[in-house]
C-alpha cells in the first residue's frame, strides 16, 4: 500500500531567505525548541545538513507509540530547493513501513517578499500492516512549516528595522 499527503502555507519573506533555514540543520534546532511536545529531542548522528546527514529524533512519551527513529537526508536540492528525508532506522520501519520520505520544498511566489513551503510524506506498507496507515499524519509537519514560518518572518522583520 503506497499513500501521500501533503500540505503548503505561504510565508511572507523570500524563497531564498526560507531556503536558507529549510536547508540547514538550523529547521531542526527550531523545531527542537518551538514544538518540544512534538519532538523532544534531535540528535546530529553524523552529517553538516547536506545529502547523507543522519538526525536521531526523540519523541515525548504518549504519542503514537513512536519513541525515536533515525531519518537520513537523501536530497538537499539548493536549485531546486528541495529536502527529503528518509527513515532509516526505528520509528515508521518497526511498524511495518518499507517506506517512510519525508520532502520539503520552497517555490517562489513574489521573488523577493512571498514563497509557498509545502511538506510531503510518502510511503508505503505491507497490506498486513494496512492498518497502521492511520498512523500517517500531516500535522506535525504542518506543526513545523508554521514554526519555521514563525522563525523566518521573526528574523526579517528583525532584519529589515535594525
Amino acid at each position: 500500500m503506497f499513500g501521500t499527503v501533503s500540505s503548503e502555507r505561504e510565508v511572507k519573506v523570500a524563497a531564498s531567505e526560507a531556503w536558507k533555514l529549510y536547508s540547514t540543520l538550523e529547521l531542526a534546532k527550531i523545531v527542537a525548541e518551538a514544538l518540544p511536545s512534538l519532538i523532544s529531542k534531535i540528535n546530529v548522528v553524523q552529517g553538516d545538513g547536506g545529502a547523507g546527514t543522519i538526525l536521531e529524533l526523540f519523541f515525548p512519551p504518549g504519542g503514537k507509540g513512536l519513541s525515536s527513529y533515525k531519518e537520513k537526508f537523501t536530497v538537499v536540492d539548493d536549485e531546486k530547493r528541495v529536502k527529503e528525508t528518509e527513515v532509516v532506522e526505528g520509528g515508521f520501519l518497526d511498524l511495518g513501513f518499507s517506506l517512510y520520505r519525508v520532502r520539503f520544498e520552497v517555490f517562489d511566489k513574489d521573488e523577493e517578499k512571498e514563497c509557498i513551503t509545502k511538506a510531503t510524506i510518502e510511503y508505503e506498507l505491507g497490506e498486513e500492516s494496512a492498518a497502521n496507515s492511520a498512523l500517517v499524519s500531516i500535522q506535525p509537519l504542518v506543526a513545523i512549516m508554521e514554526a519555521a514560518a514563525l522563525h523566518l518572518i521573526q528574523n526579517h522583520h528583525t532584519k529589515t528595522t535594525t
